[in-house]
């Protein structure tokens, strides 16, 4: 049951003096895609660029949050939403302190990211890390694939369960056909035009 006994409390440092400060607005850069597009290959190699370009930047993962913040979590749709939300809310929090917050979670669901998209409002950007299924699984880096065809896994996004492809998402990068590099770049150029001052 939900309390009813809570009120909530203003800053008083406004976003605006926070991105006066550190030279750059606070956001969200939410990166979705299939397991094994890439969104964790390019979350942590932008994180590390930006980073040496003088942004407040953190790096928010699917696998780390469900150590901590999810631990209690499992996979099923209800799981899969309530995780997002966490995260979700989290990433609002990040973002009104001034970082550039980079998610990247399979987020398989439109509505999940849309209620992800409501906890930061403006300063949410959806990023579609666009590889095809044959890819994702012909990587299989983590050999989640070969798991959940043989039965292992249940509820695998792609496989067992769906994935929602994004509709209107603000940037998609092609991790089939570029590099690794050259999608850092237009990640980074985004961001310069996005979150600068």
């Amino acid at each position: 049951m939900k309390s009813t006994n809570i009120f909530e409390t203003h800053s008083r440092v406004t976003k605006e003096l926070r991105a006066e400060r550190i030279g750059h607005k606070g956001g969200v850069l939410w990166l979705t895609g299939l397991s094994g597009a890439g969104k964790s290959t390019l979350a942590t190699e932008l994180e590390h660029r930006l980073f040496h370009s003088g942004y407040n930047v953190y790096v928010l993962d699917g696998d780390n949050v469900r150590h901590g913040l999810s631990s209690n979590l499992a996979f099923s749709p209800e799981d899969r939403a309530e995780n997002i939300r966490r995260v979700g809310e989290v990433c609002g929090l990040f973002a009104d302190a001034g970082f550039v917050t980079i998610a990247a979670f399979i987020s398989p669901y439109r509505d999940d990211r849309t209620v992800a998209r409501q906890a930061s409002g403006d300063s949410f950007h959806e990023v579609f890390v666009n590889a095809d299924l044959a890819t994702c699984e012909a990587r299989d880096t983590k050999g989640l694939y070969k798991r959940a065809r043989q039965g292992e896994i249940a509820e695998f996004t792609g496989i067992s369960a769906p994935y929602e492809e994004p509709l209107n998402a603000e940037l998609q990068v092609d991790t089939m056909n570029r590099t690794v590099g050259s999608c850092i770049d237009t990640l980074e150029d985004y961001v310069g035009k996005n979150f600068k001052l």
